[in-house]
């Protein structure tokens, strides 16, 4: 299994992957940082391991690793061994999950394969929050979406919070920027065969229930919570779809409004 060294000083030179993750201009996580993926807890670990990231190394109190112990195995990478406390002052904040781990980042999917393939994708524009998209990719995940597509003005999936909410599914759900001039780069995906509907709160669109797209091809424009979709993107879409909603209740978190459509188009 991966190599588990002891370490005692939080200053030591090995641990600088995983320092000050609370301080944003120098979070190895972040633009200017060495875009590396942070994983953080057993779980989020284990799907990191399982994942084409290439790990670099590990961070974590004894139990935690003799947690993930069978995942460790043929791994030959660094795993630093030291307690709750010195960990804390590496990271900036104590963590209850115990293990951290980091790895760079893999290639993305090339677009025209995941377009070819693809019965639903999903297409962001401006969600630029990252807790909502980590929330998005853990309901595409489980919801049988076959990739998600970032326009505009969208945060970058691989941030530590984006990864933590996510519980690393954002590792497995493959994702793509959409390249061109939006919306205009949407002909894309018509020209692959997929219908493209938006999904908005506006009550002259048609319900999902009554949009004829179970079954069908389907990339589903989604906006940030919020503004939602933008005139342009909505004004290019083959159909706008919506919720309906009870009265008073003008929209749902942008998670929460994506899961409920991928479960209504991805199941006939």
């Amino acid at each position: 299994m991966a190599s588990l060294i002891p370490v005692a000083e939080a200053a030591d030179p090995r641990l600088d992957d995983f320092r000050d993750l609370t301080t944003a201009d120098r979070r190895p996580d972040r633009p200017g940082g060495r875009g590396l993926v942070i994983a953080e807890g057993v779980v989020v670990v284990q799907r990191l391991v399982a994942s084409p990231f290439p790990v670099r190394s590990l961070l974590g109190v004894a139990r935690r690793f003799d947690e993930l112990g069978p995942d460790l195995a043929g791994l030959d990478v660094p795993a630093y061994v030291t307690d709750a406390a010195t960990m804390a002052e590496v990271v900036g904040f104590h963590l209850n999950r115990g293990v951290l781990a980091v790895a760079d980042r893999a290639p993305r999917p090339d677009l025209d394969d995941l377009l070819r393939d693809a019965r639903l994708l999903a297409v962001l524009e401006g969600v630029n929050d990252h807790e909502n998209l980590g929330s998005l990719f853990r309901n595409a995940a489980a919801l049988g979406v076959d990739g998600v597509l970032l326009g505009p003005r969208c945060a970058d999936p691989l941030y530590r919070r984006s990864v933590r909410v996510s519980m690393g599914h954002v590792l497995r759900v493959p994702f793509a920027e959409l390249p061109g001039a939006w919306p205009g780069s949407l002909d894309r995906l018509r020209a692959a065969g997929l219908r493209v509907a938006a999904l908005t709160p506006a009550p002259d669109a048609v319900p999902l229930s009554r949009a004829g797209l179970a079954g069908e091809r389907v990339a589903l424009l989604l906006g940030a919570e919020g503004p939602g979709l933008s005139a342009e993107a909505l004004a290019a879409a083959d159909l706008r779809v919506r919720i309906p909603m009870a009265s008073g209740v003008d929209s749902l978190n942008v998670a929460t409004a994506a899961a409920v459509a991928f479960h209504s188009v991805g199941h006939p």
